[in-house]
């Protein structure tokens, strides 16, 4: 069994039996027919992955491997805020005419700050800490930046990254204030286990752990019966992650760096509505 599975299983069962309800409240996402969304919460989830031992990939469903690594790049490397640079048509609710999502995401990571060492951006910041700083306690990114929130289309849900080198082994945590458990908690755990992959090994380092919080864990409304028909579905061994070890320079990695070897996830043809 995919420890993510484990992880995922145990989660939405916590939920789902003791979980609170917030359909007295006045909720802002809505359905596509104007219903609002409702959820069931739990506050303060931590999950641990332990990047050498298994990359955590649900098999219970499909996680779009592929299609997560290009909404990565296009966030950490690619730093753009615009759907027209990205694959796929997940940011098309929040996009303007323009394709923009405002100030948002990769905007932010691509933002210039000053520096003894020069100007940098924030992920080039992580990237010369860890090869030049490893033993630092303050390389991080935040990009949950207060005075552009009122120009971003969707606040940042994974909004930190805190990077922790220990010997020759990368650790990381990710912050995410809110998490749709059923459409995006596995997208970002492999996300994120990439990024880990990603930062270590062009720094001459392991990967080792990644540390998931999560502030508010919710199951939605009309998610419950599919989230339901998954705790029930059999899980299947974790594959093997495969990533090129050639490439030593983060803004070479293409969606074609990475691949997974024996990954056969239960099928699955449930349709999964997405609150906006």
């Amino acid at each position: 069994m995919s420890y993510a599975d484990e992880v995922f299983k145990q989660n939405c069962r916590d939920i789902l039996q003791s979980g609170v309800w917030d359909t007295d409240q006045k909720v802002r996402p809505h359905w596509a027919d104007g219903t609002p969304a409702h959820t069931v919460k739990k506050f303060g989830i931590i999950n641990r992955y332990d990047l050498q031992k298994e990359f955590p990939i649900l098999t219970l469903r499909r996680t779009y491997f592929k299609t997560c690594i290009d909404e990565l790049l296009w966030i950490w490397q690619q730093k753009s805020n615009n759907i027209h640079d990205l694959r796929g048509n997940i940011w098309d609710s929040w996009a303007d005419e323009t394709g923009s999502i405002g100030k948002s995401y990769g905007y932010q990571l691509g933002v210039k700050h000053q520096y003894p060492e020069g100007e940098m951006d924030q992920v080039d910041r992580v990237l010369y800490d860890l090869k030049h700083n490893p033993a630092s306690r303050r390389i991080l990114t935040n990009i949950y930046n207060f005075q552009d929130l009122h120009e971003m289309a969707l606040y940042p849900c994974a909004y930190s990254m805190t990077f922790n080198v220990s010997g020759d082994t990368l650790n990381a945590i990710l912050n995410q204030r809110s998490q749709d458990m059923l459409a995006a908690n596995n997208w970002n755990v492999v996300q994120y286990s990439v990024l880990v992959h990603m930062m270590a090994q062009v720094s001459g380092l392991k990967a080792g752990e990644l540390v998931h919080v999560i502030a508010d864990a919710h199951i939605y409304d009309r998610h419950v019966p599919v989230i339901e028909k998954m705790l029930k579905q059999e899980p299947q061994p974790a594959p093997t992650f495969v990533m090129d070890k050639t490439v030593t320079d983060f803004y070479q990695f293409t969606r074609d760096s990475f691949s997974l070897e024996g990954y056969h996830p239960q099928p699955f043809s449930d349709e999964i509505p997405v609150a906006i």
